[in-house]
């Protein structure tokens, strides 16, 4: 463990584009060091591209990579480690070929001798035809069930403790065309997530409920509880999650669309989703409350910014504050793709592409419509994949954030991060050659303080591709407690997001 200021500040960027070649199906025992907590069981588990190669072919993006799941299930002070390539149609129809075949978020497959250019237009009437199942960035529960998610409008149902792929769901026809990769997981057992559905012929973005039921299938059950009109009539704005309160859904509308007719052309001519996306840095962004009472919708201005993560949102003193990880524009999708990071070292832009900042929007509830909100920042320094303690504070007045230093030049590239959203103080955990994944907070039993756990990440190393360890830092101090380290057959890819499931779940 080191917390030094002395560490090299270089970030490799390419530990994004390792392959796994060899699934962990036997769970492997993890090499101890400290003590981890009795009361810390359950599993935590992982969802993360696992591969940007098909053969002799290579994804473009980072999003497209075959999502590839983690496990690590913790009894008992000792820690197995599963990993496994979810079974999407997209998977299975790409190792059959041995080359990329699905067109994904910013890969184009190869083309399809069969089909004529009728064939084409013939697909975006039937998008399940053409539109990749590789659920690869979130895992979440739904009920008492594991799935694993992204932003398009399939999910897989996970067996937790084999990782094994169950099922597979779509909402196409009946709900949304695509969602954000990070829905709302209430203290009920309830979901709320936020998509685009096509109403009348024009895309228009929804709040959809999945109730909870400890009997029915939550997805049978799912119901469109709003329907938004977006700022431009054919093209809705890109969210990749949303902020809820009390009393509030919140939508950030930034200029950075989805193209209905650069849908329509790229189901055509074969093109990925990103072709469709429109940057637009004249327009400034909006904060969208939606009335979860009334269903009232008033719009906010501030001003232009790009956002992946709401940190947190919550109501107080008459007014809605959301806490956001905030761009100058949308250029970390650009820093995502293969060659990107091939050339990171050479691109004097690169390092500002992945600059973000944690910012507060402050909204009185008695301000007029269209308001210009100016941010306050929370601390300088770059942070992502941001976490809270979900279970008591989402959606309500809240202090500790934790994430992941997201400037690769700077001196906390790779850290752990802890920042105390009402001093600014910030804490930070680092080790040379790590890259820990996001910092998952699980409460200790019986906590009053709200950082009164620990904080689990999963590391993975530089010089050793083949390893990777499960870390337990105390979360108030980020002190290391204990750690699991693991050899694997084959090369650790990175992980975008996931979710701790404890040995027994319960619904407040």
């Amino acid at each position: 463990m080191s917390q030094s200021d002395n560490l090299s500040s270089k970030y490799d960027m390419t530990t994004w584009l390792r392959c796994c070649e060899e699934e962990v199906k036997e769970p492997l025992e993890g090499k101890i060091k400290g003590e981890i907590p009795s009361w810390l069981t359950g599993t935590l588990i992982r969802n993360g591209p696992g591969t940007v190669r098909i053969g002799s072919m290579e994804y473009e993006h980072v999003f497209d990579g075959s999502s590839y799941l983690h496990s690590f299930a913790i009894n008992k002070g000792k820690v197995t480690y599963q990993g496994r390539f979810l079974n999407s149609e997209a998977y299975k129809k790409n190792k059959k070929a041995n080359r990329i075949v699905i067109t994904e978020f910013g890969t184009k497959s190869v083309p399809d001798p069969c089909h004529t250019i009728f064939d084409r237009i013939s697909l975006f009437f039937d998008p399940l035809s053409y539109i990749t199942d590789n659920a690869g960035v979130s895992i979440h529960p739904f009920g008492d069930q594991v799935y694993a998610m992204t932003e398009v409008p399939t999910v897989f149902k996970i067996n937790k403790t084999s990782l094994e792929t169950m099922e597979r769901k779509t909402l196409l026809y009946s709900l949304i065309v695509c969602h954000t990769a990070h829905p709302h997981v209430m203290p009920n057992g309830d979901v709320f997530n936020v998509g685009v559905q096509l109403v009348k012929g024009f895309l228009k973005h929804v709040i959809v409920k999945f109730p909870y039921s400890a009997k029915e299938d939550m997805f049978d059950t799912a119901e469109v509880v709003s329907v938004i009109e977006p700022r431009w009539s054919f093209s809705p704005t890109y969210s990749h999650s949303f902020g809820i309160t009390d009393n509030y859904f919140i939508i950030i509308e930034q200029p950075l669309i989805i193209s209905t007719f650069g849908l329509m052309k790229n189901a055509v001519i074969n093109q990925p989703f990103s072709s469709a996306l429109r940057w637009y840095p004249e327009y400034e962004t909006q904060i969208l409350l939606i009335n979860r009472n009334t269903g009232a919708k008033t719009r906010y201005r501030t001003d232009t910014f790009f956002f992946m993560h709401v940190i947190n949102s919550f109501e107080s003193d008459g007014q809605v504050t959301v806490d956001v990880c905030s761009y100058d524009d949308a250029k970390i999708i650009d820093a995502m793709y293969v060659d990107a990071i091939k050339n990171a070292d050479i691109n004097p832009d690169y390092g500002q592409w992945c600059k973000s900042r944690p910012k507060r929007f402050e909204i009185p509830l008695d301000a007029a419509p269209f308001t210009k909100v100016e941010p306050r920042l929370l601390a300088d320094i770059g942070i992502e994949a941001p976490r809270i303690n979900y279970d008591s504070y989402n959606g309500r007045p809240y202090r500790y954030f934790y994430g992941i230093g997201s400037e690769i030049t700077a001196k906390v590239a790779g850290s752990i991060i802890k920042i105390d959203a009402v001093t600014g103080e910030v804490k930070t955990w680092r080790e040379h050659d790590g890259y820990p994944s996001e910092a998952v907070f699980i409460a200790r039993p019986g906590a009053k303080d709200e950082d009164d756990g620990v904080l689990l990440s999963a590391v993975i190393w530089g010089k050793m591709d083949n390893a990777v360890t499960l870390l337990v830092l105390d979360a108030r101090d980020l002190r290391e407690i204990a750690r699991a380290d693991f050899s694997t057959p084959s090369q650790m890819p990175k992980c975008f997001h996931g979710w701790f499931f404890p040995d027994k779940m319960t619904i407040k």
